[in-house]
């Protein structure tokens, strides 16, 4: 089977030759990575793990915003940032307090800031070989956080509901149309709609279900149907405690969750495919808060081992560390002894 085949058949539930394999890792770990196998890019080093995903994403072409002394990053929605990958807010969150007319009259980002035009030209480098994963990463609840401050939005849940549905309705609104450009572009040549939102913590939701299905389940429910509606497979990342979440998950018709916490509450991987493995697709499993990073490769292939009997059978599994950003602390040789392991090598 190609990578992309490979792929296809675990979301379709089905066994394929082997488990698929899912490589995402920061630029840290990377750059080392490129260093440990003696590669000059990230391309060869994916083709070393045997990564049978591949990722295209829309580039922002907008304003020039200025960053203020020791900011990183800007996202779209006017949070400036600072510190490791993404972050954390340097901005006060600006809606905190804000009116439904504040909410209205904020400076919402403009679509055609970003630019999709380089997607099918990207894609096709690859020829067809790979899962093509696509879309905005349309993280809508983490910007609700940043433009309102967590502890404030829940209050906000009960208090103005309306602020919180009109930001949530404006930041879907953003998401959905530059990820409907890129599918109208390329749809043809993508396999994924990949997502990310994370709503759970160590030991559980970050909100009940109640709460979920209220606020945030019609903005999830959108972005999957438009997923749907270019016959894409819709996958999440969703860290940390998801459990009581899950069915509501599925009900809104997400394909698959992505990367699945074993050591996190309510997360174990025998309760999880048993309730859930035939009705969707499990990504992630094998520990990297714990055995990635400290194990040793023969400790790491034996948790591998171990995972693969749990997950793989009946298909609807991909295989990969329990989150997607691989540390730079992650040494290289266990991330081998894991994909190794997945596919036969070892």
């Amino acid at each position: 089977m190609t990578s992309r085949e490979r792929v296809l058949t675990a979301f379709d539930h089905r066994e394929p030759d082997r488990v698929p394999v899912w490589l995402g890792a920061s630029p840290e770990f990377m750059k080392k990575a490129r260093k440990y196998f003696g590669v000059d890019t990230d391309e060869e080093a994916r083709v070393k793990f045997g990564d049978d995903f591949r990722r295209v994403l829309p580039k922002y072409n907008g304003p020039k915003f200025p960053l203020s002394n020791g900011a990183t990053c800007r996202s779209a929605f006017g949070i400036v940032r600072h510190g490791y990958g993404y972050g954390q807010p340097l901005t006060p969150a600006p809606l905190k307090g804000a009116t439904l007319e504040q909410v209205e009259s904020y400076q919402w980002p403009d679509p055609n800031w970003m630019d999709v035009s380089h997607v099918r030209k990207e894609i096709e480098q690859w020829e067809g070989k790979y899962a093509i994963l696509g879309g905005d990463w349309s993280p809508f609840w983490h910007d609700l956080i940043d433009l309102l401050d967590m502890e404030h939005l829940f209050y906000a849940m009960y208090d103005t509901p309306e602020v919180i549905e009109s930001i949530l309705t404006h930041a879907t609104d953003f998401y959905a149309t530059v990820s409907e450009r890129m599918f109208e572009e390329a749809g043809d040549l993508i396999d994924i709609f990949f997502i990310g939102n994370d709503f759970g913590s160590q030991i559980g939701p970050l909100m009940g279900p109640p709460q979920f299905e209220e606020f945030i389940m019609p903005h999830l429910k959108r972005l999957i149907d438009l997923g749907h509606r270019y016959d894409l497979k819709v996958q999440m990342h969703c860290c940390g405690g998801i459990r009581e979440l899950i069915p509501l998950l599925t009900d809104a018709g997400l394909d698959a969750i992505h990367a699945v916490q074993p050591d996190c509450i309510g997360m174990d991987l025998k309760e999880l495919k048993t309730e859930f493995g035939d009705k969707i697709v499990f990504n992630g499993g094998i520990d990297s808060h714990h055995v990635l990073i400290t194990g040793t490769p023969a400790q790491v292939r034996q948790r591998t081992r171990e995972v693969l009997a749990i997950m793989a059978p009946g298909g609807g599994y991909v295989a990969g560390a329990s989150h997607d950003y691989i540390l730079e602390e992650t040494p290289v040789e266990n991330v081998m002894a894991m994909f190794d392991t997945i596919g036969g090598r070892d």
